[in-house]
């Protein structure tokens, strides 16, 4: 029996998506569930799963072609096994008439998720073994060479880069040119849109890490055997530190609808994560009501996600307050940029001993600058200077946390 695979019905948000890879090639043999292709939106990655054991016989949309909710991708013969060939499906991509036999033939055997990860990473393609159909190298060939180049001991990976990296003439000016992801297309376009929409101002602080430092080290330890190997970090000192300061000052975590301004009763904290696809922003639900041990569980949780290209839209639907954190890449100051439609974003930054100037003398201590980027058409100087303040005094005296003061 013939079953179509349809691409997944996309949210309102979402108008459409591109197949991004195909993890079957047609008259290889699939199990129910399996992973056969992945369609990638502007906002996460969706995978289609096949609906029953058999054999996929024609791929319809090829990688990098765009769908529409529903679209026919594919055709799979259920109960049909890998031995019985299939109908042969038209090639992925005609090749060049002028194009060099090399080309063709690295065409043949490489598929172009898998170059592209590939070229990414720093692999040579030939170097790969393939265990697609006819030796073609998947993208799960590429990323368990990438697994192996990582734990390959350290002594051997100068003399591995240098056979691996393409000779180069002296003064040979390369270039090379892949596109650009949808999800990154989609954050150069909000970034853009909220530096042309909104009156974005920038204020900063520094706050003193001592006593954040201090609790966190003596605690740590005890912190994740009760809590099940959950790490205590400095994020969730952050995110509980802004839902306090949040509730202060209402107008930061408000929003504007039109000619409205919307008053949020709840704190749902944006937490920017880096991934290979793009800055991505995960939401923590009603922070309010979470413990420092659950903050950093979804923080983690969240992490973990965006590597493996697994986050959902609702998981980074929404949001009344982002939090971004440059620091984990050294970054000594910035001005982040507001995720619309928020009032504010919190940028963190590397901490750094610095000699600071206490009760007459000068000591070491560890400081970060801290920027609140903030829409002025809602928030006020003062409001905004007023909840950077707070923050810096419940970070360097964490108790006020507890006593609510």
């Amino acid at each position: 029996m013939a079953i179509e695979i349809k691409a997944p019905q996309f949210p309102e948000s979402v108008a459409d998506g591109t197949v991004a890879t195909w993890h079957k090639q047609p008259g290889e043999a699939v199990k129910r569930d399996e992973l056969i292709v992945d369609i990638e939106t502007d906002k996460v990655v969706m995978e289609v799963l096949a609906e029953a054991d058999g054999v996929l016989t024609e791929i319809v949309k090829n990688e990098g072609d765009t769908v529409l909710s529903g679209e026919l991708l594919g055709k799979l013969e259920a109960g049909a096994t890998a031995s019985a060939a299939p109908a042969p499906a038209a090639a992925p991509a005609a090749a060049p008439a002028a194009a060099p036999a090399a080309a063709s033939a690295e065409e043949a055997i490489l598929a172009p998720a898998a170059r592209k990860l590939a070229e990414e990473n720093g692999i040579d393609p030939n170097s790969v073994k393939g265990t697609g159909k006819d030796g073609r190298v998947t993208k799960e060939d590429v990323v368990a060479a990438i697994e192996a180049k990582k734990s390959a001991p350290a002594a051997a990976k100068p003399a591995a880069s240098a056979a691996a990296a393409p000779v180069v003439a002296a003064g040979d000016r390369t270039e090379k040119r892949v596109p650009m992801t949808r999800l990154r297309a989609k954050v150069a376009e909000r970034l853009v849109e909220a530096q042309s929409n909104m009156a974005m101002l920038t204020t900063f602080n520094e706050v003193d890490m001592t006593e954040v430092m201090a609790l966190r080290s003596k605690y740590k330890e005890l912190f994740e055997k009760t809590h099940n190997g959950v790490r205590l970090g400095f994020m969730s000192f952050f995110v509980k530190a802004s839902v306090e300061a949040l509730k202060r000052f209402p107008a930061v975590n408000a929003s504007i609808d039109g000619s409205d301004i919307v008053y949020h009763g709840y704190q749902d904290i944006g937490v920017a994560v880096s991934s290979d696809r793009g800055l991505v922003v995960p939401v923590l639900r009603n922070a309010e009501l979470m413990s420092l041990a659950e903050v950093e569980s979804g923080i983690a949780t969240f992490g973990k996600k965006a590597r493996d290209g697994k986050l959902s839209i609702d998981e980074m639907t929404g949001g009344t307050f982002t939090i971004t954190n440059g620091g984990t890449f050294g970054s000594m100051m910035s001005t982040p940029i507001v995720n619309p439609p928020q009032a504010a974003i919190l940028g963190m930054h590397n901490i750094l001993q610095r000699p600071m100037a206490i009760n007459g003398q000068v000591v070491i201590r560890p400081m970060m600058y801290l920027a609140l980027s903030y829409d002025h058409r809602l928030i006020d100087g003062k409001e905004a200077v007023s909840f950077l303040v707070t923050i810096k005094n419940l970070l360097e005296d964490p108790a006020r946390l507890l006593l609510d003061i």
